[in-house]
């Protein structure tokens, strides 16, 4: 049985995948994601739309190169006090960013699109809440100089998997959907198609 393909540059939703005993082969997808996101903001799509709508533009992507497989794609989207964030270009961008969500209340919403022969057969969009503490700034200048480059990879300069989780008062949701991926809600979509046993 072929490899599902994951339609991502993504090391934390390949390694989530195989630690869950799904064989993947990883095929970024290049899409111009700002581009993508700027449309759908100037339409004022809801921020569940827009995740959902990367993700499926990746899996469809990346799909059409490989007839027959499921390919998942997957897109992340943060959301606090109506504004989107997106992944911080630097370390400034990074401290700016943590700064605003400091002591605030965040939405994490997490999409996976599973396409086959350049359709989507599938679709997720998993959503979490965390809670950031009000840290101080000594905090925050020991948790980026420990962090480095890591925080300009993920869509909120934190991998709650590590030192992110000391950032946190409170975190409800699922955990996967919180790393970038319903995983729980892919596996089942994939023992439904016989991909994996019952």
């Amino acid at each position: 049985m072929s490899a599902i393909v994951l339609a991502s540059a993504s090391e934390a939703r390949a390694t989530m995948l195989r630690a869950a005993g799904v064989a993947v082969e990883t095929m970024p997808a290049r899409i111009d994601e700002a581009m993508v996101k700027a449309a759908l903001l100037a339409e004022e799509a809801p921020p569940r739309d827009i995740a959902d709508k990367l993700a499926e533009l990746k899996a469809l992507r990346v799909s059409a190169r490989c007839p027959g497989r499921l390919v998942i794609g997957a897109d992340q989207v943060l959301v606090c006090e109506g504004k989107l964030f997106d992944k911080p270009p630097t370390r400034e961008a990074a401290r700016e960013q943590l700064c605003a969500l400091r002591g605030q209340t965040h939405r994490l919403l997490s999409a996976a699109v599973i396409a086959r022969d350049g359709a989507p057969i599938w679709r997720h969009v998993g959503q979490a809440q965390l809670a950031m503490r009000p840290f101080t700034d000594a905090f925050l200048d020991q948790y980026l100089d420990a962090m480095g480059d890591a925080v300009t990879t993920t869509v909120g300069a934190y991998m709650l998997e590590g030192l992110g989780s000391q950032l946190f008062a409170r975190v409800q949701g699922d955990y996967f959907t919180v790393l970038g991926l319903p995983l729980l809600e892919v596996l089942g979509f994939l023992r439904a198609q016989g991909m994996l046993v019952e």
